[in-house]
């Protein structure tokens, strides 16, 4: 029996539209989520009082994630490259969903008063140089390293 990664069996076309009226009703005056079929990615972008964010979630590291439970073997009725681009289709499907909760989680914490808003959100704030403060702090040696190899890496970097 294989097992089943959280939001594997994730079917949801609502999940932007979830996302948007969430960031919409937190005072949010622009939205956009748009996936990045080249690198895999779902992109979700937003201003919240002139402040621009922007947030890449890895399709492919879900997919990867869920490969790993369910490898694909002989006894699959598809290819392994169909097997991996399905893992992969799927992985945009579950993206969106995480965002949605992780949307969701992150204003319930500001609004409950437990975080600030740029305690969320800092990491994702564009620079002037269009990089996030994220990226940006990657440069520097003012993170600590990590003490196990990354999953999926920062977008960007190898």
């Amino acid at each position: 029996m294989t097992k089943s990664p959280p939001y594997a069996s994730a079917s949801s076309s609502k999940a932007r539209d979830e996302i948007s009226k969430m960031l919409q009703r937190f005072g949010c005056e622009q939205v956009g989520i748009m996936d990045d079929y080249a690198k895999h990615e779902v992109i979700l972008a937003f201003k919240h009082r002139g402040v621009a964010m922007q947030l890449h979630a890895s399709a492919a590291g879900w997919a990867q994630m869920w490969l790993k439970e369910n490898p694909w073997t002989h006894r699959h009725r598809t290819s392994r490259v169909d097997h991996e681009q399905d893992a992969l289709k799927q992985g945009h499907i579950a993206v969106n969903s995480m965002l949605r909760d992780w949307v969701k989680a992150q204003v319930t914490t500001i609004e409950c008063g437990i975080l600030s808003f740029e305690a969320c959100f800092t990491p994702f704030m564009l620079c002037t140089d269009g990089r996030t403060v994220l990226e940006r702090l990657a440069d520097t040696d003012l993170l600590p390293k990590a003490a196990a190899p990354k999953v999926v890496a920062l977008p960007g970097r190898s």
